[in-house]
Protein backbone atom coordinates (compact mmCIF):
# COMPACT_ATOMS: atom_id res chain seq x y z
CA UNK A 1 0.00 0.00 0.00
CA UNK A 2 1.09 3.59 -0.45
CA UNK A 3 2.62 5.39 2.46
CA UNK A 4 0.45 8.05 4.04
CA UNK A 5 0.68 11.37 2.27
CA UNK A 6 2.69 10.20 -0.71
CA UNK A 7 2.41 8.12 -3.82
CA UNK A 8 3.90 4.74 -4.64
CA UNK A 9 6.72 5.19 -7.18
CA UNK A 10 6.46 2.39 -9.76
CA UNK A 11 8.56 3.85 -12.57
CA UNK A 12 11.73 2.16 -13.91
CA UNK A 13 13.95 4.33 -11.67
CA UNK A 14 14.20 6.17 -9.40
CA UNK A 15 12.45 3.43 -7.44
CA UNK A 16 11.13 3.09 -3.90
CA UNK A 17 14.10 3.06 -1.51
CA UNK A 18 14.52 1.28 1.81
CA UNK A 19 14.15 3.58 4.86
CA UNK A 20 17.64 2.57 6.14
CA UNK A 21 19.16 3.74 2.85
CA UNK A 22 17.36 7.10 2.97
CA UNK A 23 18.29 7.58 6.61
CA UNK A 24 22.01 7.50 5.83
CA UNK A 25 21.53 10.16 3.15
CA UNK A 26 20.33 12.57 5.81
CA UNK A 27 23.30 12.00 8.13
CA UNK A 28 25.90 14.80 8.53
CA UNK A 29 28.34 14.78 5.60
CA UNK A 30 31.80 13.61 6.55
CA UNK A 31 35.14 14.39 4.94
CA UNK A 32 35.97 12.24 1.91
CA UNK A 33 39.34 11.48 3.56
CA UNK A 34 37.88 10.51 6.96
CA UNK A 35 38.83 6.95 8.03
CA UNK A 36 35.15 5.91 8.35
CA UNK A 37 34.39 7.09 4.84
CA UNK A 38 37.48 5.43 3.35
CA UNK A 39 36.41 2.17 5.00
CA UNK A 40 32.84 2.59 3.68
CA UNK A 41 34.05 3.31 0.12
CA UNK A 42 36.39 0.29 0.22
CA UNK A 43 33.53 -1.92 1.42
CA UNK A 44 31.36 -0.71 -1.47
CA UNK A 45 34.05 -1.59 -4.03
CA UNK A 46 34.46 -5.09 -2.54
CA UNK A 47 30.70 -5.69 -2.32
CA UNK A 48 30.16 -4.53 -5.91
CA UNK A 49 32.48 -7.31 -7.07
CA UNK A 50 30.29 -9.79 -5.18
CA UNK A 51 27.04 -8.40 -6.60
CA UNK A 52 28.50 -8.33 -10.12
CA UNK A 53 30.04 -11.77 -9.51
CA UNK A 54 33.41 -10.56 -10.77
CA UNK A 55 35.97 -11.25 -8.00
CA UNK A 56 38.99 -10.29 -10.12
CA UNK A 57 37.38 -7.17 -11.58
CA UNK A 58 38.18 -3.51 -10.95
CA UNK A 59 35.21 -1.62 -9.49
CA UNK A 60 34.63 2.10 -10.06
CA UNK A 61 32.22 4.39 -8.20
CA UNK A 62 31.66 7.82 -9.75
CA UNK A 63 29.40 10.79 -9.17
CA UNK A 64 27.06 10.69 -12.17
CA UNK A 65 24.20 8.86 -13.86
CA UNK A 66 24.13 5.59 -15.78
CA UNK A 67 25.03 7.50 -18.93
CA UNK A 68 28.32 8.51 -17.29
CA UNK A 69 29.10 4.83 -16.67
CA UNK A 70 28.39 4.17 -20.37
CA UNK A 71 30.65 7.11 -21.22
CA UNK A 72 33.44 5.80 -19.01
CA UNK A 73 33.45 2.41 -20.77
CA UNK A 74 33.42 4.06 -24.21
CA UNK A 75 36.03 6.71 -23.42
CA UNK A 76 38.56 4.28 -21.96
CA UNK A 77 38.20 1.43 -24.43
CA UNK A 78 37.76 3.23 -27.76
CA UNK A 79 40.47 4.95 -29.77
CA UNK A 80 39.88 6.80 -33.06
CA UNK A 81 39.35 4.30 -35.87
CA UNK A 82 38.40 1.37 -33.62
CA UNK A 83 35.47 -0.66 -34.85
CA UNK A 84 32.54 -1.13 -32.48
CA UNK A 85 29.45 -3.32 -32.76
CA UNK A 86 26.31 -2.10 -30.99
CA UNK A 87 23.49 -4.56 -30.39
CA UNK A 88 20.40 -2.40 -30.00
CA UNK A 89 17.07 -3.46 -28.51
CA UNK A 90 15.79 0.08 -28.01
CA UNK A 91 16.55 3.69 -27.15
CA UNK A 92 19.67 3.00 -25.08
CA UNK A 93 21.36 0.92 -27.76
CA UNK A 94 20.98 3.88 -30.12
CA UNK A 95 22.44 6.10 -27.40
CA UNK A 96 25.51 3.85 -27.10
CA UNK A 97 26.12 4.04 -30.83
CA UNK A 98 26.10 7.87 -30.70
CA UNK A 99 28.36 7.90 -27.65
CA UNK A 100 31.00 5.64 -29.21
CA UNK A 101 31.10 7.79 -32.37
CA UNK A 102 32.19 10.74 -30.20
CA UNK A 103 35.41 8.89 -29.40
CA UNK A 104 36.11 8.16 -33.07
CA UNK A 105 34.68 4.66 -33.29
CA UNK A 106 33.45 3.23 -36.58
CA UNK A 107 30.11 1.90 -35.35
CA UNK A 108 27.99 -0.90 -36.79
CA UNK A 109 24.50 -1.17 -35.27
CA UNK A 110 22.50 -4.41 -35.25
CA UNK A 111 18.98 -3.27 -34.47
CA UNK A 112 16.03 -5.43 -33.47
CA UNK A 113 12.38 -4.73 -34.22
CA UNK A 114 10.60 -3.15 -31.21
CA UNK A 115 9.97 -5.86 -28.61
CA UNK A 116 12.38 -8.34 -30.16
CA UNK A 117 16.05 -9.26 -29.69
CA UNK A 118 18.86 -9.48 -32.23
CA UNK A 119 19.48 -13.08 -33.34
CA UNK A 120 22.74 -14.60 -32.15
CA UNK A 121 23.41 -15.77 -35.71
CA UNK A 122 23.29 -12.11 -36.87
CA UNK A 123 25.77 -11.13 -34.13
CA UNK A 124 28.12 -13.96 -35.03
CA UNK A 125 27.84 -13.12 -38.72
CA UNK A 126 28.86 -9.50 -38.00
CA UNK A 127 31.80 -10.64 -35.87
CA UNK A 128 32.87 -12.98 -38.67
CA UNK A 129 32.70 -10.24 -41.28
CA UNK A 130 34.55 -7.48 -39.44
CA UNK A 131 37.34 -7.13 -36.88
CA UNK A 132 35.67 -5.34 -33.97
CA UNK A 133 37.44 -4.15 -30.85
CA UNK A 134 34.29 -3.60 -28.77
CA UNK A 135 30.74 -4.94 -28.66
CA UNK A 136 28.04 -3.34 -26.51
CA UNK A 137 24.58 -4.61 -25.64
CA UNK A 138 21.79 -3.54 -23.31
CA UNK A 139 20.95 -6.28 -20.82
CA UNK A 140 17.52 -4.76 -20.20
CA UNK A 141 16.54 -1.81 -22.37
CA UNK A 142 14.45 0.51 -20.19
CA UNK A 143 12.62 1.80 -23.25
CA UNK A 144 11.24 -1.59 -24.36
CA UNK A 145 11.54 -3.85 -21.26
CA UNK A 146 13.31 -6.35 -23.52
CA UNK A 147 15.92 -8.51 -21.80
CA UNK A 148 18.71 -10.19 -23.73
CA UNK A 149 20.69 -13.21 -22.55
CA UNK A 150 24.26 -12.00 -21.86
CA UNK A 151 25.82 -15.46 -21.60
CA UNK A 152 26.02 -16.39 -25.31
CA UNK A 153 27.05 -12.81 -26.20
CA UNK A 154 29.90 -13.03 -23.68
CA UNK A 155 30.93 -16.34 -25.25
CA UNK A 156 30.95 -14.80 -28.75
CA UNK A 157 33.06 -11.90 -27.46
CA UNK A 158 35.60 -14.35 -26.08
CA UNK A 159 35.63 -16.49 -29.23
CA UNK A 160 36.21 -13.52 -31.53
CA UNK A 161 38.55 -11.59 -29.20
CA UNK A 162 36.13 -8.68 -28.84
CA UNK A 163 35.66 -6.70 -25.61
CA UNK A 164 32.05 -6.94 -24.39
CA UNK A 165 30.26 -4.12 -22.59
CA UNK A 166 27.02 -4.93 -20.79
CA UNK A 167 24.78 -1.91 -20.17
CA UNK A 168 23.14 -3.16 -16.98
CA UNK A 169 21.55 0.13 -15.90
CA UNK A 170 18.16 -1.56 -15.60
CA UNK A 171 19.38 -5.06 -14.74
CA UNK A 172 22.26 -5.27 -12.23
CA UNK A 173 20.98 -6.58 -8.85
CA UNK A 174 17.61 -7.47 -10.41
CA UNK A 175 18.46 -9.89 -13.22
CA UNK A 176 20.96 -12.75 -13.23
CA UNK A 177 24.40 -11.42 -14.17
CA UNK A 178 27.59 -13.44 -13.67
CA UNK A 179 30.22 -11.16 -15.11
CA UNK A 180 33.34 -13.33 -14.72
CA UNK A 181 31.71 -16.64 -15.59
CA UNK A 182 30.05 -15.20 -18.69
CA UNK A 183 33.19 -13.42 -19.92
CA UNK A 184 31.73 -9.89 -19.81
CA UNK A 185 34.48 -7.25 -19.85
CA UNK A 186 32.58 -4.25 -18.53
CA UNK A 187 29.26 -4.34 -16.67
CA UNK A 188 27.84 -0.98 -15.67
CA UNK A 189 24.80 0.40 -13.88
CA UNK A 190 23.39 3.40 -12.03
CA UNK A 191 22.37 3.66 -8.38
CA UNK A 192 18.68 4.51 -8.78
CA UNK A 193 17.42 1.22 -10.16
CA UNK A 194 17.78 -2.30 -8.72
CA UNK A 195 20.86 -1.24 -6.71
CA UNK A 196 18.39 0.71 -4.56
CA UNK A 197 20.09 4.08 -3.94
CA UNK A 198 18.80 7.53 -5.02
CA UNK A 199 20.17 8.88 -8.33
CA UNK A 200 23.74 10.14 -8.52
CA UNK A 201 26.12 7.18 -8.71
CA UNK A 202 27.60 5.65 -11.87
CA UNK A 203 28.84 2.13 -11.06
CA UNK A 204 31.08 -0.05 -13.18
CA UNK A 205 33.19 -3.21 -12.91
CA UNK A 206 35.90 -3.84 -15.51
CA UNK A 207 37.52 -7.23 -16.15
CA UNK A 208 41.32 -7.69 -16.16
CA UNK A 209 41.04 -7.97 -19.98
CA UNK A 210 39.33 -4.57 -20.21
CA UNK A 211 41.96 -2.98 -17.94
CA UNK A 212 44.69 -4.52 -20.08
CA UNK A 213 43.13 -3.12 -23.28
CA UNK A 214 42.99 0.33 -21.65
CA UNK A 215 46.65 0.11 -20.52
CA UNK A 216 47.67 -0.73 -24.09
CA UNK A 217 46.05 2.37 -25.62
CA UNK A 218 48.23 4.39 -27.97
CA UNK A 219 46.33 7.65 -27.53
CA UNK A 220 45.16 9.52 -24.40
CA UNK A 221 41.57 8.98 -23.24
CA UNK A 222 39.40 11.65 -24.89
CA UNK A 223 37.49 12.51 -21.71
CA UNK A 224 39.33 13.96 -18.72
CA UNK A 225 36.68 13.21 -16.07
CA UNK A 226 36.17 9.59 -17.21
CA UNK A 227 39.83 8.69 -17.66
CA UNK A 228 40.80 5.60 -15.66
CA UNK A 229 44.29 7.14 -15.41
CA UNK A 230 42.75 9.59 -12.93
CA UNK A 231 40.42 7.18 -11.13
CA UNK A 232 42.21 3.84 -10.86
CA UNK A 233 44.68 5.01 -8.19
CA UNK A 234 41.76 6.49 -6.20
CA UNK A 235 39.80 3.21 -6.25
CA UNK A 236 42.89 1.21 -5.33
CA UNK A 237 43.70 3.58 -2.45
CA UNK A 238 40.17 3.41 -1.02
CA UNK A 239 40.15 -0.37 -1.27
CA UNK A 240 43.49 -0.48 0.57
CA UNK A 241 42.18 1.92 3.24
CA UNK A 242 44.20 5.01 2.23
CA UNK A 243 42.93 8.54 1.54
CA UNK A 244 43.21 9.80 -2.03
CA UNK A 245 41.76 12.56 -4.19
CA UNK A 246 40.92 13.33 -7.79
CA UNK A 247 37.32 14.62 -7.67
CA UNK A 248 35.16 14.84 -4.56
CA UNK A 249 33.05 11.68 -4.16
CA UNK A 250 29.33 11.99 -3.27
CA UNK A 251 29.94 11.11 0.38
CA UNK A 252 26.34 10.57 1.51
CA UNK A 253 25.41 8.54 -1.58
CA UNK A 254 28.41 6.25 -1.04
CA UNK A 255 27.31 5.72 2.59
CA UNK A 256 23.81 4.87 1.29
CA UNK A 257 25.33 2.51 -1.29
CA UNK A 258 27.14 0.62 1.46
CA UNK A 259 23.84 0.07 3.31
CA UNK A 260 22.04 -1.05 0.15
CA UNK A 261 24.79 -3.40 -1.07
CA UNK A 262 24.85 -5.05 2.37
CA UNK A 263 21.07 -5.60 2.15
CA UNK A 264 21.42 -7.02 -1.37
CA UNK A 265 24.13 -9.47 -0.30
CA UNK A 266 22.20 -10.40 2.86
CA UNK A 267 19.25 -11.32 0.65
CA UNK A 268 21.64 -13.30 -1.58
CA UNK A 269 22.01 -12.86 -5.33
CA UNK A 270 20.10 -16.01 -6.34
CA UNK A 271 17.22 -15.26 -3.95
CA UNK A 272 17.08 -11.65 -5.12
CA UNK A 273 16.97 -12.59 -8.81
CA UNK A 274 14.31 -15.23 -8.05
CA UNK A 275 12.20 -12.66 -6.13
CA UNK A 276 12.32 -10.23 -9.05
CA UNK A 277 11.32 -13.03 -11.42
CA UNK A 278 8.39 -14.13 -9.22
CA UNK A 279 7.03 -10.58 -8.84
CA UNK A 280 7.46 -9.80 -12.54
CA UNK A 281 5.70 -13.03 -13.53
CA UNK A 282 2.84 -12.24 -11.15
CA UNK A 283 2.54 -8.71 -12.57
CA UNK A 284 2.64 -9.90 -16.20
CA UNK A 285 0.04 -12.58 -15.53
CA UNK A 286 -2.36 -10.04 -14.04
CA UNK A 287 -1.71 -7.60 -16.89
CA UNK A 288 -2.38 -10.36 -19.45
CA UNK A 289 -5.59 -11.37 -17.63
CA UNK A 290 -6.78 -7.77 -18.00
CA UNK A 291 -6.33 -8.04 -21.76
CA UNK A 292 -3.17 -5.97 -22.07
CA UNK A 293 -0.37 -6.86 -24.47
CA UNK A 294 3.30 -6.55 -23.54
CA UNK A 295 5.78 -4.80 -25.81
CA UNK A 296 8.32 -7.68 -25.55
CA UNK A 297 7.17 -10.18 -28.18
CA UNK A 298 8.41 -13.23 -26.29
CA UNK A 299 7.76 -13.89 -22.60
CA UNK A 300 11.32 -15.28 -22.30
CA UNK A 301 12.71 -11.88 -23.30
CA UNK A 302 10.50 -9.85 -20.95
CA UNK A 303 12.55 -8.14 -18.24
CA UNK A 304 11.97 -8.86 -14.57
CA UNK A 305 12.86 -5.32 -13.52
CA UNK A 306 10.19 -3.47 -15.52
CA UNK A 307 7.30 -4.06 -17.92
CA UNK A 308 6.37 -2.18 -21.09
CA UNK A 309 2.65 -2.49 -21.86
CA UNK A 310 0.62 -1.43 -24.90
CA UNK A 311 -2.55 0.54 -24.23
CA UNK A 312 -5.61 -1.59 -25.03
CA UNK A 313 -7.65 -0.95 -28.20
CA UNK A 314 -9.91 2.06 -27.87
CA UNK A 315 -7.91 3.61 -25.01
CA UNK A 316 -6.16 6.92 -25.63
CA UNK A 317 -2.79 6.90 -23.93
CA UNK A 318 -2.96 10.51 -22.77
CA UNK A 319 -6.38 9.91 -21.14
CA UNK A 320 -5.11 6.80 -19.38
CA UNK A 321 -1.94 8.54 -18.13
CA UNK A 322 -4.00 11.51 -16.91
CA UNK A 323 -6.27 9.14 -14.98
CA UNK A 324 -3.27 7.28 -13.53
CA UNK A 325 -1.77 10.60 -12.45
CA UNK A 326 -4.74 11.05 -10.10
CA UNK A 327 -4.12 7.65 -8.47
CA UNK A 328 -1.72 6.82 -5.64
CA UNK A 329 0.65 5.05 -8.03
CA UNK A 330 3.13 6.74 -10.37
CA UNK A 331 3.97 4.92 -13.62
CA UNK A 332 6.07 5.99 -16.62
CA UNK A 333 5.01 6.84 -20.19
CA UNK A 334 6.57 5.20 -23.26
CA UNK A 335 10.10 6.17 -24.27
CA UNK A 336 10.70 4.63 -27.71
CA UNK A 337 10.21 7.61 -30.09
CA UNK A 338 8.14 5.74 -32.72
CA UNK A 339 5.79 4.11 -30.20
CA UNK A 340 5.82 6.72 -27.41
CA UNK A 341 2.06 7.28 -27.36
CA UNK A 342 1.16 3.59 -27.67
CA UNK A 343 2.49 2.14 -24.42
CA UNK A 344 3.41 2.76 -20.80
CA UNK A 345 6.03 1.35 -18.42
CA UNK A 346 5.94 0.02 -14.88
CA UNK A 347 9.08 -0.58 -12.81
CA UNK A 348 9.12 -3.48 -10.36
CA UNK A 349 12.61 -3.76 -8.94
CA UNK A 350 14.62 -3.24 -5.76
CA UNK A 351 12.55 -3.25 -2.58
CA UNK A 352 9.27 -3.86 -4.46
CA UNK A 353 6.92 -6.45 -2.92
CA UNK A 354 3.64 -8.24 -3.65
CA UNK A 355 1.47 -5.55 -2.10
CA UNK A 356 3.10 -2.93 -4.37
CA UNK A 357 2.16 -5.12 -7.36
CA UNK A 358 -1.44 -5.45 -6.08
CA UNK A 359 -1.71 -1.67 -5.54
CA UNK A 360 -0.37 -0.99 -9.04
CA UNK A 361 -2.74 -3.45 -10.72
CA UNK A 362 -5.70 -1.96 -8.79
CA UNK A 363 -4.72 1.58 -9.91
CA UNK A 364 -4.39 0.46 -13.55
CA UNK A 365 -7.80 -1.28 -13.42
CA UNK A 366 -9.41 1.82 -11.96
CA UNK A 367 -7.82 4.12 -14.55
CA UNK A 368 -8.95 1.87 -17.41
CA UNK A 369 -12.54 1.79 -16.16
CA UNK A 370 -12.56 5.59 -15.73
CA UNK A 371 -11.26 6.13 -19.25
CA UNK A 372 -13.74 3.64 -20.71
CA UNK A 373 -16.78 5.24 -19.04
Amino acid sequence: MTMKGRKLLMIPGPIEFEPQVLQVLGAPTTSHTAPDFISSFGNCLRMMKQVWECPDGQAFIMAGSGTLAMDMAGANLIEPGDKALVISTGYFGERYAELLKRYGAEVTVLKSEPGETVALSAIENALNTNKFKLMTFTHVDTSTAVRVDPKPIGELGRRYGVLTVLDGVCSVAGEEMRQSEWGIDVALTASQKAIGVPPGLALLVASPRAMEAWKNRKTPVGNYYCDWTNWLTIMQAYEEGRPSYFGTPPVNLVAALEVSLKMILDEGMEARVARHKTLATEFRRKINDMGFQLLPVNENNAANTLSAIYFPEGITGSDFMASMAKSDVIIAPGLLPDLKSKYFRVGHMGSVNSSDIVSTIAAIEKAISQVRN
